[in-house]
């Protein structure tokens, strides 16, 4: 007889957890999904977002979670992550931002392999280009009512905002024109005014290289609607819909994270050649969304762009993931999926232990099968 148990563990060192500025609640997640897990955790807040980080920990204490557990550690960034990143008790990291400062701290923690008590583990949700593509059997009213949400809700800074559309020609005029007429109705100013659905962008930084995007797409695309960058009272980056002919154009390529959607129109009969491009654009797999009312374009759709976007939505925008709804991550450049709001990001932050107590050990080394005949 035996009894065979799993012991769950937390890790063995500590994880160090790296928040960005545009969830607040991701500041809620990070540090402590670890720390549900027994773990002990450091928590670097974005240089943009200290404050709302700062009141995250005061609310968790608030709350009741012991001192020491999660410990925020506001600062540079470079100075933190270099001492950390080194240090032999490293467990784990938990990362949201960008693609190239996540793969910049996968070097730094390869590098120092050697180092390390254990292998630490490496949990990572960074950028997006992410997709909405049409069939001509889609809605166009449902289809507008997305790209407006979907890629200026919160000024496109969310990785999964949607950031390009592949359009069928026989709809482009209708929602094209329907999409041009939300964006005329949307209010940009102050986000205390709550009638106003646009806001600054996050910072100067930002407002530079959203803005230089507008300039390459008014020299080499077509601005249908938007392409105004007015820093004067705040960043303000006005809403903007860009056509181009160039399915490779690099607004089809390149993570803006601003209020900018790049649409490529398709010829009707090439549906199945534009879920290839898709797939193969951009190197990123985050989020995406096919909208069509024929269940057989919705089938080939997820099929085709089944590896393209670890959150696919059907007639839906490609963003609001809802905790125990829709787990969120992707894969490629995007990140390593483990889906963060789901038990799957919950076990990262574990080192299980088989147990197997035998109560009735043998008392001789041989085996029945060596008996003698």
């Amino acid at each position: 007889m035996m009894w065979n148990q799993l012991d769950y563990r937390p890790l063995e060192g500590f994880v160090y957890a790296v928040t960005p500025f545009n969830f607040t609640s991701i500041g809620g997640n990070l540090p402590t999904a670890p720390a549900l897990m027994g773990n002990t955790v450091i928590w670097k807040p974005a240089s943009s977002a200290m404050l709302s980080a700062y009141y995250i920990m005061k609310l968790l204490e608030a709350a009741g979670l012991p001192p020491g557990v999660i410990n925020f550690v506001p600062g540079d960034a470079a100075e933190i992550s270099n001492i950390l990143l080194s240090h032999r008790e490293l467990a784990g990291v938990h990362f949201t931002g960008s693609t190239h400062v996540f793969n910049s701290m996968w070097k730094t923690i390869g590098a120092n392999m050697s180092t390390y008590a254990t292998y630490p583990r490496i949990v990572g949700e960074t950028g997006g280009k992410d997709f909405i593509v049409a069939h001509p059997s889609a809605d166009p009213q449902a289809l507008a009512v997305a790209i407006a949400r979907g890629g200026f809700e919160y000024q496109g800074q969310k990785c999964s905002a949607a950031s390009r559309v592949y359009i069928p020609r026989s709809l482009w005029n209708d929602v094209r024109d329907r999409t041009v007429g939300i964006m005329d109705d949307m209010r940009m100013g102050d986000i205390a005014d709550f009638r106003n659905f646009v806001g600054a962008v996050i910072d100067d930084r930002s407002f530079k290289k959203i803005s230089e995007y507008l300039d390459d797409a008014k020299k080499n695309a077509k601005i249908v609607s938007g392409g105004v960058a007015k820093g004067d009272d705040g960043y303000f980056i006005k809403p903007t819909l860009v056509e181009t002919k160039d399915a490779g154009y690099r607004l089809l390529c390149e993570e803006i994270f601003g209020p900018v959607v790049t649409a490529y129109v398709y010829d009707d009969a090439k549906w199945n050649d534009t879920l290839e491009t898709i797939d193969t654009t951009s190197p990123y797999a985050l989020t995406g969304a096919v909208f069509a009312n024929d269940r057989a374009a919705i089938r080939e759709a997820m099929v085709g762009l089944r590896n393209a976007a670890g959150n696919f939505y059907v007639n839906d925008k490609p963003t609001g993931a809802v905790v125990g709804q829709q787990p969120f991550g992707g894969a490629r450049s995007s990140g390593t999926n483990d889906k963060a709001g789901s038990k799957l990001n919950l076990v990262r932050w574990i080192s299980a232990r088989s147990v197997k107590e035998t109560f009735s050990p043998p008392l001789d080394y041989k085996y029945p099968f060596m008996s003698e005949e």
